[in-house]
């Protein structure tokens, strides 16, 4: 962390913005943590805050109460979160994240995610990962989803285990009650896109004119059961798109249960969407032996599916 610290604005960065001269004097930082700092009033211009796109002035006073540094980039550990852990040795830890809870932070201030949760119970985590503020997870699912998700406690597994991912090589099941009856299994194959208009939705690539980086996706799912007006079903994926399962049991006409973003209507009293991770079928990332791991259903869906009996 950069402490409080000033300087005149140099004659050669007269007319620059104010968020590339921090960039180009503070190479320990990054575009974005320059940007956090001057977006929350760390950042002032001869004494006044100042957008990021300001134009410096030769001689003006540029003073810095704190900037995060690259190093500053990792998750800090809350052992007040709840933690449910499935599997964990040398290598791998596997947890049931519960709905409502997203799966790392994206911004240095947060405390309230799964990775934060896994750095308490083990700090190693916080310097695993490709990226800053992963903390050893190797795969994400939605925060209103439930269910497992891997985290690596070596970077040796960390690589091995993003390989797997990146080769679809990983069988990921799930749990996803739907609107309707579903009477037979089946594949949905898809090129997904995400919807111009509107932000965090995917629709078929097919749908826009211009679909920008088309993202193909199949899922399998088998009816377990009938629950009440809903389906049960058990979904295979080995692609990861975003909201893939989501979007295309939409496309199918079976939304997820709760799924307001995918067109079904909101349920009384159960504020999320019914979907959960439920197993992963993969190689131990050291021993390369076949390694499976289950999540129970969390106690809101136990306790939901259970209303239906």
């Amino acid at each position: 962390m950069i402490g409080a610290c000033s300087f005149a604005v140099a004659p050669a960065e007269d007319g620059q913005r104010l968020d590339a001269v921090l960039r180009a004097r503070y190479t320990t930082s990054s575009t974005s943590l320059v940007q956090h700092a001057i977006a929350d009033g760390s950042v002032t211009v001869n004494g006044h805050v100042a957008p990021k796109g300001h134009k410096l002035h030769a001689g003006d006073a540029v003073q810095i109460a704190h900037l995060a540094e690259h190093t500053d980039q990792r998750v800090a550990p809350n052992p007040a979160l709840p933690l449910e852990i499935l599997f964990a040795d040398d290598d791998v830890v596997a947890a049931n994240k519960p709905a409502g809870m997203d799966v790392h932070p994206l911004r240095l201030e947060e405390r309230d995610t799964l990775a934060n949760a896994l750095v308490a119970r083990w700090p190693e985590l916080a310097a695993i990962g490709d990226q800053p503020l992963v903390a050893g997870v190797v795969h994400r699912i939605d925060g209103g989803t439930s269910g497992l998700v891997l985290a690596a406690r070596t970077a040796a597994a960390f690589a091995a285990l993003r390989a797997q991912f990146a080769a679809q090589t990983v069988r990921k099941e799930y749990a996803a009650l739907v609107m309707g009856a579903v009477e037979q299994g089946g594949k949905l194959v898809h090129e997904l896109a995400h919807q111009p208009w509107r932000r965090g939705r995917l629709v078929d690539a097919r749908r826009l004119r211009d679909a920008e980086r088309p993202m193909h996706a199949e899922t399998t799912y088998q009816p377990v059961r009938r629950v009440g007006p809903y389906t049960l079903l058990d979904v295979t994926i080995f692609t990861g798109v975003t909201h893939q399962i989501r979007c295309q049991l939409a496309l199918a006409g079976y939304p997820i249960v709760g799924d307001t973003l995918y067109g079904a209507p909101p349920v009384a009293g159960f504020p999320r969407h019914c979907l959960h991770a439920a197993a992963v079928a993969l190689a131990h990332p050291r021993t390369g032996a076949p390694l499976r791991i289950e999540a129970p259903l969390t106690p809101d869906l136990q306790a939901f599916l259970a209303a239906w009996l």
